[in-house]
């Protein structure tokens, strides 16, 4: 076969070897650029984990919108020799508990079109003022601006109830003594009393289409929103919340 294809190509004109040999070497070049193209298709089926740390760095920006001071975040990047399949889409998430505070962590996943799911560690500071006592503090004190001070520092750190204004503690009063530099909670901090037992004070009740207000005597301090009990001038004992007005209310449904 190859003498009778020696003979015929022997038997054609110049120009139609010419053309057939320029055939031949476009085929091979064809060939060749083929073969490069699927490598490098093979190669983009991985895919880059730069991108994944992107989508997981401005998930946790936009998380963190709203919060109470400065953002600042460090995340624990994926392994760059990772083997993931290419996702056109992957979708940052929030495991169940987590969220953009302290340290956390945050998944990615891949719906289609190879389903997968990858988690890496995070760490979100919040750099923000915060309260702290300025002096010692006793207990039942009522506090005025110059008790207290602000500290600058990651407040992902602090004790949950932790103030960031000082308005936030002035005119209440310590529950407990305080030693100077503590950090103010809410739980550490009461509202003055506003009813003093055996006060007497109004009682409005309201209910579905009526109001009704009269005369009682407050058997326990309250401060404000506190539940006081009042006896009323038929001997009864009834509950009610006090407001800063020195009246309670009294709501029947």
């Amino acid at each position: 076969m190859q003498t009778h294809f020696n003979t015929a190509f022997k038997s054609l004109t110049a120009g139609k070897r010419l053309y057939i040999f320029f055939g031949i070497i476009c085929l091979i070049a064809t060939n060749h650029a083929l073969a490069e193209q699927q490598a490098a298709q093979r190669v983009q089926t991985w895919q880059d984990t730069k991108v994944l740390n992107q989508k997981v760095r401005e998930f946790l920006k936009t998380q963190s919108i709203g919060s109470p001071g400065k953002v600042e975040m460090s995340i624990t990047p994926f392994d760059p020799n990772l083997k993931l399949e290419y996702c056109p889409a992957p979708q940052a998430f929030f495991p169940a508990n987590a969220k953009a505070w302290g340290k956390t962590t945050v998944g990615v996943r891949c719906g289609h079109p190879t389903p997968w799911v990858i988690y890496l560690e995070a760490n979100v500071s919040i750099m923000g003022n915060y309260v702290v006592a300025a002096n010692p503090l006793t207990q039942g004190q009522n506090l005025v601006s110059s008790d207290l001070g602000l500290q600058y520092g990651d407040l992902t750190t602090l004790p949950s109830g932790f103030l960031t204004d000082i308005s936030m503690a002035v005119g209440r009063s310590a529950k407990v003594s305080l030693t100077s530099g503590t950090v103010m909670k809410q739980e550490m901090l009461k509202m003055p009393i506003v009813i003093s037992q055996g006060q007497n004070i109004r009682i409005n009740s309201k209910g579905p289409g009526f109001s009704i207000s009269t005369e009682g005597q407050a058997l326990t301090n309250a401060a404000e929103g506190d539940l006081v009990k009042v006896r009323v001038s038929n001997g009864s004992i009834i509950s009610g919340i006090a407001k800063n007005n020195g009246q309670i209310e009294v709501t029947i449904r």
